[in-house]
């Protein structure tokens, strides 16, 4: 069997090349050249006490040996191995014979084969699991954990290099650098404390157990997930308790997060049946998993690109990080769902009879056998392909459509409105290729009754911009808004019209020699808009802080000043917390909302209000209630409620705090303040409920004079004692209660006072 004709060297000197990238046009006699006079091929195959043969590359041949011997020598490793102690022949070639790559290191291959290979199949496959004894799969899940903890803690090249934090070679998921933290922590590390390990894994916390059990989320979820995830990474580079964050490895962190999200994705969407299930499970899915996918990216972008780079304790160095292939994914979702939307909408659109002789049903076949949700380059060619075939399908059904719809168009075309929802609502019919080249005029149309559209809108807001809200010749006016808020929000709802306006136009007549002249005119109002917002800002901020520095304005609180003073010439009672204050901190917080960035100086007087703002309102309830009690008073019943009214007065007098009762109080004291809240509300409910009873007493009074007027004296003399006497009784018990007396003057006239 020796020489060329030797199948069993053939298959080996042709796995061996294959393998190491060889050109097989070479020839048998060339692939073979190095290994067919190597004694250790020959001892491998005709001995059955050698188990194994090592194939490397060198140059343009190839080497054997019968041993593994660790070298410093990048190259890779190719590793023939027996099952069983025989010689090998051609009819045992394929059953004795086990082909194993060696990449990097023995520890790293290893624990790759049990991840990737034995550890799914005996612990997850069905079949494999029942028959494999539960010691062995937790010793197999123990030896999958230690690997990866020697991968993390050893040297990544299995060269004895210094161990630096920046080596990430063994971080393949998220799972694996969270794990990584939590092991320093417990343990340390040369090139990491535990306090800062601690720091980190705390940090991490909030995201670990999601990434860990990923597939167990939906995927509306996980788009939740996305944004925690970008805050926590956010917290972690930018926090300075301790060293910074790494920047490689926080550049493979995104990395290996953007890895598992797509491949998330593609596993949660390869369960479904993108082109046969109903359209509105796969649209809900599909958009989730695009959400997904341009969240991140988005997130890589404006952390990398901006945030980080801006941030001077630690700035991101170099070019911002772009998850290339989580993008890709995403457009190709994107592709999906223009496809099915676009087969949805036409069988909408058509009648059932036109679908048959369409042959709408058959429209998907090009994607027979293809996931659309595998993108890689190489299944990029196909997916063309089949899209292409797609559209060559659909084109009759598309001719169709378009005659339908410049019929429908043409009845509605003096209606701007119509015409704009139309053109909204078939958007995604209207985009496409052959549709909008039949509606050209249609298009035409359109184009100019945007450009009416926008102009209107324009001549609007420049008749009203400097008017008062609410009037007739100023801005629309909202509920419970200040000035200010008023008119940014006004504005914030014409830059939404004239923004939809853009993107329907950017959609659907990009290629009409009108749009560019559309567009420059729309972003221009956009631009003169978004000046008068600013403006509105600015103005308000400057005014707000001229404000702040003048003591009578109002809005000069401070945290040691007094809460409340009495007028010593009217006898009222004022907070010292003024209703504009109140106003401030809606606006502030209004404004926050609509994202501007509120000036320092405003801020603080806001969250100052803000923090006095509860206890300001109950004590301005009192001082109503103490201010206007006089009116509530029946006046012959003031003497009555006069220790009360007293008890009451002296509280407000004598609003002093610290020991002996000598300062007064002040908002930065909550303790004293709270106390002496309460003990208002307390007086002043008393002297509200007494006034309620006599209130009351007094309509009692009223209603039985009223009763004893309508008696008649000779007939009903009884009846007039016994009412005279219930009078008495009253009369009685309020006098027992209040200390004071009412008079009768006769038993015919009564007089109260």
């Amino acid at each position: 069997m020796a020489g060329e004709g030797d199948k069993r060297k053939r298959f080996i000197s042709a796995t061996a090349a294959n393998y190491f990238g060889l050109d097989p046009a070479a020839g048998p006699a060339a692939l073979a050249a190095g290994l067919y006079a190597r004694p250790e091929l020959t001892s491998f195959l005709d001995d059955g006490n050698e188990f194994l043969l090592v194939v490397q590359r060198l140059g343009t041949e190839l080497s054997a040996s019968n041993k593994i011997e660790a070298t410093d020598s990048k190259n890779n490793v190719l590793v023939f191995f027996k099952l069983r102690p025989d010689v090998i022949t051609e009819d045992n070639l394929h059953s004795n014979i086990l082909v194993s790559s060696m990449l990097d290191s023995p520890i790293n291959t290893l624990y790759q084969a049990v991840r990737q290979v034995f550890a799914p199949v005996l612990l997850k496959d069905e079949k494999w699991s029942k028959a494999f004894d539960p010691k062995l799969q937790k010793l197999l899940s123990e030896l999958e954990a230690g690997l990866s903890t020697v991968l993390r803690r050893s040297d990544p090249s299995y060269k004895g290099k210094k161990i630096s934090e920046d080596d990430v070679q063994a971080i393949l998921t998220p799972t694996d650098e969270f794990q990584l933290w939590t092991e320093c922590a417990h343990h340390g590390s040369k090139w990491c404390n535990k306090e800062r390990a601690s720091h980190f894994k705390d940090l991490f916390e909030d995201i670990a157990k999601d990434y860990y059990n990923l597939d167990s989320l939906s995927l509306f979820e996980v788009v939740d997930l996305v944004e925690t995830t970008r805050d926590t990474l956010d917290a972690v580079w930018r926090q300075t308790e301790h060293d910074p964050y790494p920047q490689p490895r926080m550049h493979n962190l995104l990395d290996v997060i953007g890895g598992s999200l797509g491949r998330y994705v593609q596993r949660k969407l390869a369960a479904l049946k993108l082109w046969e299930d109903a359209f509105h499970s796969v649209k809900e899915n599909l958009k989730a998993g695009i959400l997904i996918c341009e969240q991140w990216v988005s997130a890589c972008e404006y952390l990398t690109g901006q945030l980080w780079q801006r941030y001077t304790p630690h700035p991101w160095k170099n070019e911002k990080y772009f998850p290339e292939l989580l993008a890709k994914l995403g457009k190709r979702l994107d592709e999906v769902l223009a496809i099915r939307t676009l087969h949805e909408k036409l069988t909408l659109f058509l009648l059932p009879g036109e679908q048959n002789a369409l042959h709408l049903a058959q429209v998907f076949e090009p994607f027979a056998g293809l996931n659309p949700v595998h993108y890689n380059p190489y299944t990029e060619p196909l997916w063309k392909a089949a899209v292409s075939q797609y559209e060559r399908i659909i084109a009759p059904a598309e001719q169709k459509i378009a005659s339908k719809l410049k019929k429908f168009i043409s009845e509605i075309e003096d209606s701007p409105q119509q015409l704009l929802q139309t053109f909204q609502k078939y958007k995604e019919l209207i985009k496409h290729p052959n549709i909008s080249k039949e509606l050209l005029f249609e298009r035409e149309t359109l184009l100019a009754r945007l450009q009416d559209y926008v102009k209107d809108y324009q001549t609007d807001f420049e008749t009203r911009c400097h008017g008062v809200p609410g009037d007739v010749s100023g801005p629309l006016s909202g509920k419970n808004l200040s000035e200010v808020v008023n008119n940014i929000v006004w504005v914030r709802q014409l830059e939404l019209k004239v923004d939809d306006a853009i993107k329907l136009a950017e959609a659907l007549l990009s290629d009409l020699s009108g749009f560019q002249t559309f567009h420059r005119n729309a972003d221009s109002f956009l631009e003169q808009l978004k000046a008068y917002e600013q403006e509105q800002f600015g103005d308000w901020s400057r005014n707000i802080q001229s404000e702040v520095s003048n003591p009578k304005s109002g809005l000069c609180i401070q945290a040691n000043s007094p809460v409340m003073e009495l007028d010593r010439v009217f006898g009222t009672l004022n907070i010292l917390y003024s209703d504009r204050l109140v106003t401030l901190v809606r606006e502030v917080r209004q404004l926050s909302a609509l994202g501007f960035a509120i000036p320092v100086k405003i801020q603080h007087v806001a969250n100052t209000a803000q923090k006095f703002c509860k206890q300001a309102v109950i004590l301005k309830q009192v001082a109503h209630f103490y201010n206007s009690i006089d009116q509530q008073m029946i006046q012959s019943q003031k003497p009555m409620m006069l220790q009360s009214a007293l008890a009451f007065e002296q509280i407000i007098k004598h609003s002093k705090s610290g020991p002996g009762g000598k300062g007064q109080i002040t908002w930065d004291n909550p303790r004293e303040l709270e106390a002496y809240i309460k003990k208002l509300q307390a007086a002043a409910e008393r002297l509200s409920t007494e006034n309620r009873k006599l209130r009351k007493w007094h309509t009692n009074f009223i209603e039985k004079v009223i009763s004893l007027m309508n008696i008649d004296l000779l007939r009903q003399q009884q009846r007039w004692k016994d009412g005279l006497q219930e009078l008495r009784t009253g009369f009685a018990s309020l006098e027992s209660q209040a200390g004071f007396h009412y008079r009768i003057a006769n038993s015919e006239h009564l007089t109260f006072q």
